[in-house]
């Protein structure tokens, strides 16, 4: 497990830092986790928007744009929180924190990374898929990290609009339009969010109390977050069924059994805290990730394949 800071010895609190090089820095401040997570959900719609298997050129260039544009939001996002960084202890190893990176570097990064994802997607896919991609980095930015985070404890229902969407940019990359199919994709990303992001902060409750952001676990009680993370899984779930007029039983099969399971970690983790028993929120955060990603390839699996949709 890992020790919160409050258990951290004063020796472990005054380690050096290793710090990595130039390169790796950078690379850093694009948080690649997060990035990787965001490209599961761009191939699978991608491949539904084709009805089957895709240029791999313009997957290739629709994920390069896109991973180029999500390092950018992430980038920025260090560089606006870097004060907020430096006091949590998830987060006291990011690159700004450590000196690493000048800021004003890190900003012109952001930037100059923003506007290259731009000409990217305009160029290798179209002009729609790079105008989305470029409204996710400004709402990231300048409504999730800016407005919303410091201000309400809704911050990350809202904000997390921006990380659904890739799904819609994939969606367009291909079609260059934005059906419904995309926007359910959207749907399931939204709803998703809230249960994914708030089992982590219950997890670092107290960090965020630190730094002063609003996070729902710091200004509701646990029995609170816990029932709202169960009603938000069921219409994360609900919400895929959504997908069955756009694909077959093989989706369907899938999205049943995987949000069964989803909603069983869910309930697990609310009847813990509702009896006072004792719980690891970290359970469904980690399952939360598999969820997302073995959703997204069965749709992608269930284009491949292209047996008749169900209804």
């Amino acid at each position: 497990m890992t020790a919160s800071p409050e258990s951290a010895t004063p020796a472990a609190a005054a380690a050096p830092v290793r710090r990595r090089g130039v390169l790796a820095a950078y690379f850093a401040l694009t948080k690649p986790r997060v990035i990787e997570l965001l490209l599961v959900t761009t191939i699978p719609a991608m491949f539904l928007a084709e009805r089957g298997i895709p240029s791999p050129w313009l997957v290739l260039v629709t994920l390069v744009g896109g991973a180029m544009s999500a390092g950018s939001a992430n980038a920025l996002n260090c560089v606006a929180d870097s004060d907020i960084d430096a006091v949590m202890h998830r987060t006291k190893k990011r690159p700004l924190v450590n000196y690493e990176v000048p800021k004003r570097h890190a900003l012109t990064f952001g930037l100059v990374l923003g506007a290259l994802s731009f000409l990217v997607l305009w160029l290798g896919a179209n002009l729609l898929a790079a105008v989305l991609a470029t409204s996710a980095i400004l709402f990231y930015v300048l409504i999730y990290t800016l407005v919303l985070k410091r201000r309400t404890a809704q911050n990350i229902v809202w904000g997390g609009a921006a990380g659904c969407m890739p799904v819609v940019v994939g969606w367009a990359a291909v079609t260059g339009t934005v059906e419904w199919p995309a926007l359910v994709m959207f749907g399931v990303v939204f709803l998703w969010t809230p249960p994914h992001f708030w089992s982590l902060a219950m997890k670092y409750r107290d960090d965020y109390a630190r730094a002063g952001v609003p996070m729902l676990p710091v200004v509701a009680t646990a029995r609170q977050v816990s029932a709202r993370i169960l009603a938000y899984s069921w219409a994360t779930v609900g919400c895929t069924l959504l997908l069955v007029p756009a694909t077959s039983w093989i989706y369907i099969g899938f999205a049943v059994l995987a949000g069964a399971a989803f909603l069983v970690v869910a309930q697990r983790l609310h009847g813990a805290v509702r009896n006072g028993a004792g719980y690891n929120p970290m359970t469904l955060f980690h399952l939360s990730n598999s969820y997302l990603a073995l959703i997204f390839v069965a749709i992608a699996v269930d284009a491949a394949v292209g047996l008749p949709a169900v209804v």
